[in-house]
C-alpha cells in the first residue's frame, strides 16, 4: 500500500522488482505441503482400549454422524473393513463435514484415528478444552491412517470428532473412525469392534490443517478499506467519517520498532486527532457491526519476523495494540518480504492470546501470490484455520499468469478472476478471497478498474456471470468480497468505489 506523498498527488507507483513470469500456475498445493502430512502406520496393538465412536465403520450407515448440507452418505466400496464405509463430497460452499460428539472424561488422554481415501482429507476434534488436534493428507489414493493424540481439560465431558475434505475437491472416504480412552459418564460402549491403536504418537506437521474459518461476526461478503494515518493529499479523515459500506476498516499502518518484530502505533500529528477521540470513533464502529484493525507494513514498512524471538515480540506487540486502541485484529501488508515459518508462528501466538474472534486480513502483492511456493500464500495456507481473508492487490503489477496458464493485462476482469482463481486452487477457501483494487486513478500507480469491474470479478467468481474471455470451470459462491486502497482516496473521489462496490458486495448470495 502507498503511504509516501507526492507533489501531484497523481501517480502513487510502488517500488517493485521487474515482474517474473514465474507463476506455476498448475502447481498443486499438495506437491508443496506434502511433507506436512501426518500418516501413522498400522502397528500391533497395545493395550486393550474402548472404541468411543458410535457406528465406527458405517456399518449401520449414517447413524451417529451428522454432515453437512447433505455431504454424506455410506457406499459398499471402496472400504478398509466390513461392508460400508463414508463417502463424502465437498461443494463449492461446503468441505463435507461428517461429525459426531462423544461423551469423555476430563484430564485424560484420547488417541483419535480413522482410514481416509482421497485428496485433501482432514481429521480431528473440537471441545476438548485445550489445543483442538488436526491433522490430514493432501492425497491418499488408497486406505491410509491418520491419528492424533490430545489430553481433554478438566472440565471437559465431551468431544466432537470430524472428517471432511475441502472445498470443490473430489469426495473422499473415511471408515474405522477411533476414540481410544475413558469413556464419559453414562457413555454406553458401541457394539463395533474398536480399530488397532497406532502404538507411537503422530508427528505434528509443518503446516497447520485448515478447518472452516472462524467465525468473526462479519457478514458473508465482506468489504474492507484501509485508512490512512498520514495526509499524501487524499481527504484527511476520522475514523468516524469512514463510509458506513467498509465492514472492515484497516487502521494504516503500525510502525517498526527498535525491538525485532516488534511493532508500535502513533497518530500523525498532521491530522490532528485525539487518541481519546480516535478510541471513542474505533469503539463507535465496533458498536455499529464493524471491525477495525491494524495494518502492519505497507510500502515502506521494515517490519521483519524471521526468527522465533521476533515472532513472540510481534505477537506480544500487536496484542498491546489491540488492548490499547480496541483493535480488532491485524492486517499483514508486508512487501519487502514474509517469512512463511516465523510469521505463522507470530500469528498462532497473537490468535492464543486474542482468542476465537481475532481478525486476521492480509494484503500481498499479486506477484507474492502466483503459486502454493510464493511465500505470502505458503504462509496464507499454514494459518488459514485462522485466518479471515486475503485481499491481493490487483494493480501496480504488469501482466500476470492466471490458473489456466494464460497471461493476463492488470485492469481486466480476467487479470482478477483468473488470479483469485489460483489462490482458491492452491487451498484457501473461497471466504478468504477477496478482491483488492484502488479507490481511485491517483490511488495507484496502475491497475484502475471501475466498480462495475470489480462486480463482474465477483459475479463470474461467483456465478459464472459477467466474465471476461476465461471461465471458471467451477463456481465459488461463498467468494470473500472485496477491499480497496484506501477510504481516504474513495472519499476524495465522493465514496465512488464504496457506493459502487459496497452494495453489490453485500447482496451477494
Amino acid at each position: 500500500m502507498e503511504r509516501a506523498s507526492h507533489a501531484n498527488h497523481t501517480s502513487h507507483s510502488r517500488r517493485r522488482s521487474t515482474v517474473l513470469q514465474r507463476a506455476l500456475a498448475g502447481l498443486s498445493a499438495a506437491a508443496v505441503i506434502g511433507a506436512g502430512v501426518a500418516l501413522v502406520n498400522s502397528g500391533e496393538a497395545g493395550a486393550a482400549t474402548t472404541n468411543l465412536v458410535a457406528n465406527s465403520g458405517f456399518e449401520s450407515g449414517l447413524s451417529g454422524w451428522t454432515c453437512t448440507a447433505g455431504s454424506g452418505a455410506t457406499v459398499g466400496s471402496p472400504v478398509h473393513s466390513g461392508s460400508s464405509a463414508l463417502k463424502a463430497t465437498p461443494t463449492s460452499s461446503d468441505n463435507a463435514q461428517c461429525s459426531q460428539t462423544i461423551s469423555v472424561q476430563p484430564n485424560s488422554q484420547y488417541t483419535l484415528s480413522a482410514y481416509v481415501q482421497g485428496s485433501y482429507v482432514y481429521l480431528g476434534a473440537t471441545g476438548t478444552g485445550g489445543t483442538d488436534p488436526s491433522t490430514w493428507t493432501p492425497s491418499a489414493s488408497s486406505y491410509t491412517q491418520l491419528s492424533v493424540n490430545f489430553t481433554t481439560g478438566a472440565s471437559t465431558t465431551s468431544v466432537t470428532v470430524y472428517l471432511h475434505g475441502w472445498y470443490a475437491q473430489p469426495a473422499y472416504y473415511a471408515d474405522d473412525v477411533t476414540l481410544s480412552g475413558p469413556g464419559g459418564t453414562g457413555t454406553t460402549p458401541p457394539t463395533t469392534p474398536p480399530t488397532t491403536p497406532p502404538t507411537t504418537p503422530p508427528t505434528t506437521p509443518p503446516t497447520t490443517p485448515p478447518t472452516t474459518p472462524p467465525t468473526t461476526g462479519l457478514p458473508k461478503h465482506v468489504v474492507t478499506g484501509y485508512w490512512q494515518n498520514f495526509n499524501n493529499g487524499a481527504t484527511v479523515q476520522t475514523i468516524a467519517q469512514v463510509q458506513n459500506q467498509y465492514d472492515i476498516i484497516a487502521v494504516a499502518f503500525a510502525d517498526a520498532t527498535t525491538t525485532p518484530g516488534a511493532v508500535s502505533f502513533t497518530l500523525d500529528p498532521s491530522l490532528n486527532y485525539s487518541v481519546a477521540q480516535f478510541k471513542a470513533d474505533i469503539a463507535a464502529k465496533q458498536a455499529a457491526g464493524k471491525k477495525v484493525i491494524v495494518s502492519v507494513g505497507g510500502q515502506n514498512g521494515t517490519i521483519s519476523v524471521r526468527d522465533s524471538a521476533s515472532a513472540t515480540n510481534f505477537a506480544n506487540s500487536v496484542y498491546s495494540l489491540m488492548q490499547t486502541y480496541g483493535f480488532n485484529g491485524v492486517d499483514i501488508d508486508l512487501e519487502n518480504g514474509i517469512d512463511s515459518t516465523y510469521m505463522p508462528q507470530a500469528l498462532r501466538a497473537l490468535s492464543a492470546k486474542a482468542g476465537s474472534g481475532l481478525i486476521i486480513t492480509m494484503a500481498p502483492q499479486t506477484i507474492d501470490m502466483l503459486s502454493a511456493g510464493s511465500d505470502y500464500l505458503a504462509t496464507a495456507l499454514k494459518v488459514k484455520d485462522i485466518l479471515t481473508i486475503v485481499n491481493t492487490q490487483y494493480y501496480n503489477s504488469g501482466s500476470m499468469n492466471g490458473c489456466d496458464g494464460g497471461v493476463y493485462s492488470q485492469g481486466s476482469v480476467d487479470f482478477i478472476t483468473t488470479l483469485a482463481c489460483t489462490a482458491i486452487q492452491a487451498g484457501l477457501s473461497p471466504s478468504q478471497v477477496g478482491i483488492g483494487t484502488p479507490a481511485s486513478t491517483s490511488a495507484a500507480g496502475s491497475g484502475y478498474v471501475s466498480p462495475s469491474v470489480v462486480n463482474n470479478a465477483l459475479d463470474c467468481l461467483a456465478k459464472g456471470t459477467g466474465c471476461g474471455s476465461w471461465h471458471p470451470s467451477t463456481t465459488w459462491p461463498g467468494i470473500g468480497g472485496a477491499m480497496t486502497w484506501s477510504t481516504n482516496w474513495d472519499a476524495s473521489a465522493g465514496n465512488t468505489w464504496s457506493n459502487g462496490v459496497g452494495p453489490h458486495v453485500h447482496a451477494m448470495s
